[in-house]
């Protein structure tokens, strides 16, 4: 008997979740008793303490590569690696929780090729932290409840396995250095967001620039957008703002989002120096 079959059936969502509260105590246990933190276990298997975080609270799905390298790491004798595959079953009979207006958008980004993301308002979703996640959820207004926050916060982790799989998407973002200056949640929740960032640039599918607020004028001051490209299709552009959302399909209005994108990566600082840029906004309070 599987760990989805000790948990139940009746609800795939909920059986997915407990599974992956159970799979996050044990891997707490497990770094608990080798007597790491979880920045320090994150810097032995190449992920952000973030992630560690997000995976011991069982608010991010466990992937096949992390169990594996966590079981070797903390001694585990295969009890990690043994969860591969009730993991793998509770993924597929899941269901995750996006609002109904957002489902289109998520379904096309779960199949992308490539992403790029041009943000002046908050850091992408994609590339978010849980505390930012739900930072950026609380502020909302008319306010959401505490179980709606707790639903979307695990609905956009969710999401963030498409930076992982294999083949993993070519994800760009522009960001506007006003973005990465605001204190979203306070000085703690900024800086785990920005060192978050760091660790997503190194990636190689994933290239983070940064928009100076020294640029006297660029080609997208209207606002921000996403261009996708689902596989097998052509470009697409997604627009969001104060709860209204654009799916846009039009080759020409397409064509010229991503001429201004063009235009914007190339005004942007450089990935090199985004990063030095970066790791200066981490040095000041």
């Amino acid at each position: 008997m599987g760990l989805t079959d000790a948990i139940g059936e009746n609800d795939d969502s909920e059986g997915a979740a407990d599974l992956f509260r159970v799979i996050g105590r044990q891997v707490r246990l497990l770094r608990e008793r080798a007597g790491l933190t979880q920045r320090e276990l994150g810097e032995r298997l190449g992920y952000s303490e973030d992630l560690v975080r997000s995976l011991e609270c069982g608010r991010r799905t466990p992937q096949p590569e992390f169990l594996d390298a966590a079981d070797d790491a903390l001694g585990a004798g295969g009890l990690l690696r043994a969860a591969t595959e009730d993991v793998t079953r509770a993924k597929a009979r899941a269901r995750v929780k996006h609002p109904a207006w957002f489902r289109d958008y998520a379904r096309l980004e779960a199949d992308a090729v490539e992403i790029n993301f041009f943000s002046t308002l908050t850091v992408p979703g994609l590339l978010q932290t849980e505390d930012y996640a739900r930072t950026t959820f609380m502020s909302r207004q008319p306010l959401l409840d505490e179980a709606t926050i707790e639903q979307r916060v695990t609905a956009r982790l969710a999401r963030q396995e498409t930076l992982t799989r294999w083949p993993s998407p070519m994800v760009s973002a522009v960001i506007d250095e006003s973005v990465l200056r605001r204190s979203v949640g306070g000085y703690e929740v900024r800086n785990g967001q920005l060192e978050h960032l760091q660790h997503l640039a190194r990636l190689r599918s994933t290239t983070v620039q940064v928009l100076p607020m020294s640029c006297e004028d660029h080609s997208a001051l209207e606002g921000p957008f996403i261009l996708l490209t689902p596989k097998g299709r052509g470009q697409l552009a997604y627009l969001e703002v104060q709860s209204t959302n654009r799916l846009i399909t039009d080759a020409e209005e397409v064509r010229i989002l991503a001429a201004r994108y063009g235009s914007i990566r190339g005004q942007a600082l450089s990935p090199h120096e985004s990063l030095a840029l970066i790791e200066r906004l981490l040095e000041e309070r």
